[in-house]
């Protein structure tokens, strides 16, 4: 299994990318808000891949963090959504996003993406809503930036490559690691961890800039009971 290529970038499109490996290109599948956050041609890349693997077919598709590539794992696993509709999905909404509409029940929004319609986009929210808890759990260690390490220096004998600086860090999502702290809090506490979820996920919609205290007040402040 391939789960991670760092290389040079040789071509670059709006769904995909050929990524130099020490000589071998890898052409890459990827939503459109990963390819606008990989840098231009002729410099380095790094992205977490998923193989998928038919009878007549081997396609590789790349991910900026490991969050983003759970995400297509699950959309995945729902009748209906191919690689190609996790894609979307992934590009129009991002990995925190299509979180926080999955654990509110957002069908709406899901449906925003292209070849989305209405009865899918319920289907992936009905299928995937309790199991949206626990990737926000792990959102913290979940965003790691596929950029983050250098690439090793090519081989000796390997072709001359041209020059390129680290990769670039990826956006990642700023409160992913602030709403796994929140969950954990809440969950701590005693609330059941999908209330606890879809009290945060709407607190982190509402406030995004919010440190993990205050959202964790706020989200506290949505749980308690209604007079």
């Amino acid at each position: 299994m391939i789960g991670r290529i760092a290389g040079v970038i040789l071509h670059r499109a709006p769904d995909h990318v050929l990524i130099d490996v020490r000589g071998v290109g890898y052409l890459v599948h990827i939503s459109e808000r990963t390819a606008a956050s990989l840098p231009p041609v002729g410099q380095a890349a790094a992205l977490y891949t998923e193989l998928l693997v038919r009878e007549d077919l081997l396609q590789l598709f790349g991910f900026t963090s490991l969050l983003e590539k759970e995400w297509h794992r699950l959309l995945t696993s729902v009748q209906g959504i191919g690689a190609k509709a996790s894609l979307a999905l992934l590009g129009t909404l991002g990995a925190e996003g299509l979180a926080r509409a999955i654990t509110l029940g957002d069908w709406a929004a899901v449906r925003k993406a292209p070849g989305i319609g209405p009865k899918l986009a319920q289907r992936v929210v009905l299928e995937l809503k309790d199991k949206a808890p626990s990737v926000m759990a792990m959102g913290g260690a979940l965003t790691v930036d596929a950029g983050a390490a250098l690439i090793e220096p090519a081989e000796a004998g390997a072709p001359d490559l041209p020059a390129a600086p680290a990769p670039r860090a990826a956006p990642i999502p700023s409160s992913a690691a602030t709403q796994s702290e929140a969950l954990s809090a809440l969950t701590n506490l005693g609330y059941n961890p999908s209330e606890a979820a879809g009290a945060v996920a709407a607190a982190a919609q509402a406030h995004p800039d919010a440190a993990t205290a205050a959202l964790i007040r706020v989200a506290l402040r949505s749980l308690a009971p209604k007079e």
